[in-house]
């Protein structure tokens, strides 16, 4: 996601240090909060357009949830909430956590899902495994997430990481990047993927979010002053979180919840449909299970505590983040 994907928009946003008048704006009073809607910023990725289905729906005002959702590009979503322009965000938990080390903190509240396959590695015509890239150029958003996915099949592939070049460039300049044939491979998340592969005749993906599923996590992340001061209204926004699911994924309703989602972000809903395949929506059963502290990819702590040896190691930040402190698993009870 994201930085489409579990990191979009590092070194073009998330590195940036956040000056006394934006801690400043992140910081707002608890009475300035309770009188204005919830700001969530939100872009193109199926758990997060998914919101979409609610906001048509007329949900939010049935729950009595006073929210804006405010679309944005993923990279400038995260800089916005950085900037004490949003309550909460859409982002993986990678993202989350580059947003917290370079001085944006925030709580992540929900799992809306995780990426299985939607984020890829994709590699030119001819290139046909990780280990034609040996020596070659990549091009992706350094420090997020489709370097993170990189990095990943690479050690799996028994190649180092000095082994190939990357090639910094934003997620959405990939298929252009790509076509160009001046690197070997892209790192992108769908639907930018599948523009690239449309734009290469016979590029392939050569791995992707599947081959390690818990890798990225997607999540709705909140400011604690926020949180602190709505907490009773996030709560009622994530308890809509099993409605919006259901009626995405029952066959009866699929149909309808496909054409808004579709239509939100202006493709076919067929090809929406493919979309959602690589993309594992997560009921709040489903992330009760994974908001337990655990180690490994089943836990969205140990999967947010390798993005944070991945964060440090290649100095999107320089602290280790104090990863239980960014997440409460409690509002998916409602408490």
């Amino acid at each position: 996601m994201r930085i489409p994907t579990l990191i979009t928009g590092c070194l073009a946003g998330a590195r940036r240090s956040l000056s006394a008048l934006t801690l400043a704006a992140s910081l707002f009073s608890a009475p300035a909060l309770a009188a204005e809607p919830l700001r969530i910023g939100y872009s193109d990725w199926p758990g997060w357009v998914a919101w979409q289905v609610a906001i048509d729906k007329g949900w939010l005002k049935e729950a009595g949830v006073e929210a804006k959702f405010e679309w944005f590009d993923y990279s400038a979503s995260m800089d916005a909430f950085s900037a004490g322009k949003l309550d909460a965000v859409t982002c993986t938990n990678g993202d989350a956590l580059v947003m917290a080390g370079n001085g944006a903190k925030n709580v992540m509240i929900l799992l809306t899902d995780y990426s299985n396959g939607n984020d890829m590695i994709v590699g030119k015509p001819g290139v046909k495994s990780l280990a034609d890239l040996k020596g070659k150029k990549v091009g992706l958003e350094v420090g997020l997430v489709e370097h993170l996915l990189l990095i990943d099949g690479l050690q799996k592939a028994g190649i180092k990481e000095t082994d190939v070049t990357l090639v910094n460039a934003k997620t959405n300049e990939t298929p252009q990047v790509l076509a160009s044939g001046d690197v070997a491979a892209i790192g992108a998340w769908q639907p930018i993927a599948g523009q690239a592969m449309r734009g290469a005749a016979g590029a392939r993906p050569l791995y992707t979010s599947a081959d390690r599923p818990g890798l990225i996590y997607d999540v709705v992340t909140v400011t604690p002053a926020s949180l602190a001061a709505r907490r009773a209204d996030w709560i009622k926004l994530v308890g809509l979180w099993d409605r919006v699911v259901e009626y995405i994924e029952n066959p009866k309703t699929q149909p309808d919840a496909v054409a808004i989602m579709a239509a939100k972000v202006g493709i076919e809903p067929a090809t929406f449909t493919r979309f959602l395949k690589g993309t594992k929506l997560l009921k709040l059963a489903d992330g009760r299970a994974v908001m337990k502290d655990a180690d490994g990819f089943g836990s969205l702590y140990g999967s947010s505590r390798h993005a944070d040896a991945f964060n440090v190691k290649f100095e999107v930040y320089k602290t280790p983040q104090d990863v239980k402190s960014t997440i409460d698993p409690a509002l998916t009870d409602g408490k």
